[in-house]
């Protein structure tokens, strides 16, 4: 059944096929139910190819399934194949399953909207890039499933285009990215030059024949286009803008799709990475800055879906750090233990604004445990899953990571924890604003002249949008027990084993030192969350902890747009009214008005007098008898 996997990405592209030529047909919701169909089928093929693989000794989990020959020119010779390995199936796992919940959860969500159809056509694409994206054989393939997530996210994320913040935000998405994809085509080239393939297994067999310089421009190159998918700094700032896409969108892209193609990249990469060692320490601590940095913005944002926005970068970059050190597997659980309550938290911030006519402001929720308890207990996993409390799966994931940091960075290991502390904090300010306190909720409703139906409070979610929370809560929770050792014989994902090798980094940590630096974990997270819950619990205002430098990103934008947006604003005004108006249309009318005056001036000669054609002949050949003359003459 392995060799059915190419299926897994046809199911989606089939189904946005369906959408595009029956979509309107279909309507609402069975538009929504074909699509959800479609994911659904292509995480049972997941799991079947998965079952497969793993009834296959270790050392033969892995195969090429070449569909067709794509590109035979000259030395560069391109299939469009699929590489079926442990690391490919657990990404394909993850995506399909949370997407699937994502896409039931939608039908409920986009209920009623007047481009629903096309909506789902958008996220079946944008999953099927996503496939294509991790199951690609080689760096080309791969590269277009990173651009099928790119253009995909641009337009979901602009999907309420008649919003002029969400269209910015659309645009602004795709700049970003397209920027730092340069990055990708650049280090295609040098691959290449240097390998003469792009397959990642002749990209591997070729390590030792690059130059360590070609390298590491390799694995930076890489690391700046997975900066931009990834939102790492400096490119981090989009994602935040991203939230204008509908709640399903921002799920889709920071749980289960785009945001994790940048790590999924690096640990695909890592015969290359882990031969650089600046290339690591880039990478590692990028990512620790990165963690720190919007954990610190998270802590002052008001609008609930930023907050989560900021949480997702940071938690991105805690999966960089690990990569940087080595601890591949560590980054990977992060990223599957993150897909769970990540889109838990964005589900759950869904029904919030769901229930409360599209608010989005913290300081204006309230006490909604009281009126929304489902969506009130399920949230809470996902809260104390990302907070880092035991035994929930953010613990095991976030601590596997730092006690790699700790034996090969401690510097870095101190700058995640830091991170961590901070982490637990917004949480919980995010959680005690929206569903503790007063009732603050009663304005907004009284704004729109009524509540919800005819109830005048909020009310919880329908059951295609209850469903998912439900059960990315119990994974949120359970979601742990990938790494507990259960027996001797069992490793943490040690099905990824083949993939990485030797490469893997081992901390070689006793067990009093796991010990101890767990209790820490498990400390500091609680700490963080003991701080945060009577502080926000019942007062939403306190300006000194929300610093204006916070809330607008440390000024971020305001600095792109100073030395990038205005500079480029004024070099097109430039462009528009100087060198195209004067210089270059300037040109092409100079060379017209020469033509009419020179044709202007050759009209004279021709009027038509036979008298006149009559004396030019004559003077002509005066002329031509006195040049005669003058020749003999001389």
């Amino acid at each position: 059944m392995i060799h059915v996997a190419y299926v897994m990405f046809l199911l989606p592209l089939a189904g946005f096929a369906v959408l595009a030529l029956f979509g309107r047909r279909l309507g609402d919701p069975w538009a929504g139910w074909v699509a959800t169909a479609t994911i659904t089928g292509s995480f049972v093929l997941a799991c079947i190819t998965m079952a497969g693989l793993l009834g296959r000794p270790a050392a033969g989990r892995s195969f090429t399934q070449v569909l067709f020959t794509w590109l035979p020119v000259g030395g560069l010779h391109v299939n469009v194949a699929l590489l079926v390995d442990p690391l490919s199936m657990t990404m394909a796992l993850f995506v399909t399953g949370v997407s699937a919940l994502i896409h039931l959860y939608s039908i409920g969500y986009m209920k009623g909207d007047e481009d629903y159809p096309k909506f789902f056509l958008y996220l079946n694409l944008f999953v099927a890039s996503m496939l294509i994206l991790v199951l690609g054989d080689n760096l080309l393939f791969t590269f277009v499933g990173w651009e099928g997530v790119g253009v995909c996210s641009y337009w979901l994320v602009a999907f309420w285009f008649g919003r002029d913040t969400a269209a910015s935000a659309g645009k602004k998405a795709f700049l970003y990215n397209r920027l730092a994809d340069v990055g990708f085509l650049i280090a295609m080239f040098l691959v290449f030059d240097k390998t003469g393939t792009l397959d990642y297994s002749g990209i591997f067999a070729h390590v030792s024949a690059i130059d360590p310089a070609a390298r590491t421009a390799i694995c930076l190159l890489l690391f700046a286009a997975a900066a931009g998918k990834s939102a790492q700094i400096p490119l981090f700032p989009w994602l935040a803008d991203a939230m204008e896409g509908p709640t399903p969108v921002s799920a889709l892209i920071h749980a289960a799709t785009m945001v994790t193609a940048g790590v999924y990249l690096m640990c695909r990469m890592n015969p290359l990475l882990a031969t650089s060692h600046p290339a690591q320490w880039v990478v590692a601590g990028v990512g620790a800055a990165t963690a720190f940095v919007a954990a610190t913005i998270g802590c002052a944002q008001q609008d609930i879906k930023k907050v989560l926005a900021y949480s997702t970068v940071s938690q991105l970059g805690y999966m960089f750090l690990a990569v940087g050190t080595g601890a591949y597997e560590a980054a990977i659980f992060l990223m599957v233990a993150h897909a769970f309550f990540k889109a838990e938290l964005f589900l759950g911030a869904g029904s919030v604004i769901h229930g409360l006519d599209d608010e989005q402001d913290l300081k204006r929720m309230g006490n909604l445990r009281k009126w929304m308890p489902l969506t009130f207990a399920t949230f809470i996993f996902g809260w104390l899953a990302i907070a880092g409390i035991p035994p929930l799966a953010g613990f095991w994931a976030k601590g596997d990571i730092l006690d790699n940091a700790w034996a090969r960075f401690p510097v870095l290991w101190g700058l995640g924890l830091l991170t961590a502390a901070l982490t637990a904090y917004y949480m919980t300010r995010l959680s005690a604003l929206a569903f503790w306190g007063d009732d603050r909720w009663r304005a907004v409703l009284a704004k729109h002249g009524h509540g919800q139906g005819d109830t005048g409070r909020p009310h919880e979610a329908p059951w295609v949008m209850a469903v998912p929370l439900v059960v990315l809560a119990v994974l949120a929770f359970f979601g742990g027990a990938l790494l507990l050792p259960w027996h001797p014989s069992w490793t943490p994902l040690g099905w990824l084993a083949p993939v990485f090798g030797a490469r893997l980094y081992d901390a070689h940590l006793s067990g009093a030192t796991e010990w101890v630096l767990g209790v820490v974990d498990a400390v500091v997270a609680l700490t963080g969350v003991g701080v945060a819950f009577p502080l926000w619990r019942s007062r939403p205002d306190r300006p000194a902890l929300e610093p204006r430098v916070l809330q607008r990103s440390y000024f971020l934008d305001d600095l792109y747009d100073a030395v990038v947006g205005r500079p480029g604003q004024a070099l097109a005004d430039f462009s528009a009214t100087v060198v195209d108006n004067r210089i270059i249309d300037g040109a092409v009318n100079g060379v017209g008005r020469l033509a009419r005056q020179v044709g202007s001036g050759v009209r004279k000669v021709q009027t038509g007098f036979v008298r006149q054609y009559a004396l030019g002949i004559v003077l002509g050949a005066v002329v031509l008898l006195v040049f005669m003359a003058t020749r003999a003459w001389a």
